[in-house]
């Protein structure tokens, strides 16, 4: 555990000589300046724009006039739409589209014997909320019940059964066998030298990262360079793509840029040096949960805050004493400026930040005539205060908790519920009092996320977390509990993962709790979370992954 040393001076509330803190033990952000400064360029915006908007009429009649009564040709396009990014801009054309095939479901599966498209179909099918049927897929097994080896050989009907199979929800034995099946065949067809290396580069990119879990952005951004070296691939669709990918970058870049000067301004970095410095990845998550133009004021808020949490999270999980913990939980519930002269020296930016950033959210919210998200807000971070109290507790009084009551309280704390909550402050006449209502009240999609967060995060960061002397985390929790192996618990953890997914998926069945986008929020935090955390916690500690990422979102533009 890492340790520092403080003048008692520095803290009003403790009477000892020194006061022995923790420290979160992470590295500095790797970025400096290098988004602080964007020059933006009115003319060639404008330029691409008067460009994006013509291309969006082309492709609309390409995709939806032109080639409507060839429903497969159809689908090809509006998949391909969708993985370019560019989907948000025919929403209503694309569930047209999709209301017109599902309605003829049925009869085009029974005469169709081509895996490729039977997957497609069913995939895009169930990702936009229509309970289709697996069974599509018995033609497809043999008398034994086994899947025929015949399919083996059709690479890319494999890829997409591999991508339908992740729509799974729980029952589904057929798609259980399905992804397995796949997963084994796909893995041995990236060795096989008769298989092109476009294919071979899709399925070792589907294999890491399959389309359900993919962030969208990122996906759209990858896909670009497969679809391009396609022979049928559109090419009025790919030049939309780029552009409206370049465009939206812009803006993007813009955003940060302005986020960073607020950052700046607050003199974090120097007042607050234990707390992590990750802001450029912070708006990179929240560009996970929603990237498109309409969305600014969202991702401004939602930066400023998750930024917040993440000092909120460094002062109770390792800087703060519990004593100081107990005085910023009470002047958080408080929510008064007045409460400034109780806190610690070194807590009063901190505090002093977030009542200007919720009173920023509040603002807009009168000025949009929903003003009474604004107690939602409130309401989301004091319990996210809660929660940290409790986890502090916990590790004041050497507590290693019970499996169901660490989770009660360590998987809504993770931050997936506030990200959630306070993204819909920033999506217009869908949300209603109702639904806030109904996110706050721990819904099963949310439960899922947070689930697949939590265990993700504590197998992700078990080791370090325990040399730096933390709570207890959820690997510690069940093995104590059930005196098991630490490889059998993640074992334990990662078939709960999967029934979590299981349980995303069926919550997008329609009739849905709440309509999509806000379903969307969660799914698309949820993907986030796996690219972060699948292979150790990227977001703690920023390697390769993250600095390709960013490059490829915030840095370069595609090539036109």
């Amino acid at each position: 555990m890492s340790v520092q040393t403080i003048p008692a001076a520095e803290s009003q509330i403790n009477a000892k000589p020194e006061v022995v803190r923790r420290t979160s033990n992470c590295e500095p952000s790797i970025w400096g300046d290098r988004f602080a400064n964007y020059a933006e360029d009115i003319v060639t915006q404008a330029h691409m724009q008067k460009q994006v908007e013509e291309l969006k009429q082309v492709v609309r009649k390409e995709v939806f006039t032109d080639a409507a009564d060839d429903f497969s040709h159809q689908l090809k396009l509006v998949d391909a739409i969708q993985r370019l990014g560019v989907a948000y801009h025919f929403e209503t054309e694309i569930e047209q589209a999709l209301e017109r095939i599902h309605a003829t479901y049925q009869d085009i599966n029974d005469d169709d014997g081509d895996l490729f498209n039977v997957a497609l179909r069913f995939r895009l099918l169930r990702r936009h909320g229509y309970n289709v049927s697996c069974d599509v897929f018995n033609k497809f097994k043999d008398a034994s019940g086994e899947f025929k080896e015949s399919i083996v050989t059709d690479v890319s009907g494999m890829l997409s059964f591999y991508e339908a199979a992740h729509l799974m929800v729980h029952g589904e034995k057929l798609l259980e066998e399905a992804l397995l099946f796949t997963t084994t065949h796909l893995q041995t067809a990236t060795t096989l030298t008769g298989a092109s290396s476009l294919l071979k580069a899709q399925i070792t990119e589907a294999l890491e990262r399959p389309l359900l879990k993919t962030v969208e952005r990122l996906g759209a951004r990858r896909y670009m360079s497969i679809y391009q070296d396609e022979a049928s691939h559109n090419e009025d669709l790919l030049k939309l793509a780029k552009l409206d990918f370049n465009l939206v970058q812009c803006l993007h870049k813009k955003e940060l840029s302005d986020i960073i000067r607020w950052y700046k301004g607050v003199d974090f970095a120097r007042r607050l040096p234990f707390a992590r410095d990750r802001l450029v990845e912070m708006f990179f998550w929240i560009t996970g949960i929603y990237f498109e133009p309409q969305y600014v004021f969202g991702r401004n808020i939602l930066t400023k805050l998750i930024e917040l949490v993440t000092v909120m999270d460094d002062i109770y999980d390792a800087f703060g004493t519990f004593e100081e913990l107990v005085i910023l939980t009470e002047a958080i519930e408080r929510w008064d400026a007045s409460c400034m002269d109780q806190l610690p020296d070194y807590m009063q930016p901190f505090y002093l930040t977030l009542l200007d950033v919720v009173n920023e959210v509040g603002e807009e919210l009168i000025k949009q005539g929903r003003s009474y998200q604004l107690y939602y807000v409130k309401e989301i971070m004091k319990n996210q205060a809660r929660l940290y109290f409790a986890e502090a507790r916990w590790f004041h009084e050497g507590c290693t908790p019970r499996m169901d009551e660490y989770m009660r309280v360590a998987a809504s704390c993770i931050g997936n519920t506030l990200l959630s909550v306070v993204s819909l402050v920033d999506m217009g006449d869908i949300i209603t009092k109702e639904t806030f209502e109904w996110l706050t009240n721990d819904p099963k999609i949310l439960r899922a996320s947070n689930i697949i967060f939590r265990l993700m995060d504590d197998i992700a960061g078990h080791k370090f977390e325990k040399e730096r002397g933390h709570v207890a985390s959820s690997i510690d929790c069940y093995m104590n509990e059930y005196g098991v192996s630490e490889q059998e618990t993640i074992d334990v953890f990662n078939k709960r993962i999967v029934d979590s997914w299981k349980d995303i998926n069926e919550e997008f069945l329609r009739p849905t709790s709440e309509p999509m986008p806000v379903l969307n929020r969660v799914l698309n935090l949820t993907r986030v979370v796996d690219l972060l955390y699948k292979r150790g916690d990227a977001f703690t500690h920023v390697g390769k992954l993250m600095k390709d990422t960013i490059a490829s979102l915030f840095i370069d533009p595609v090539p036109l």
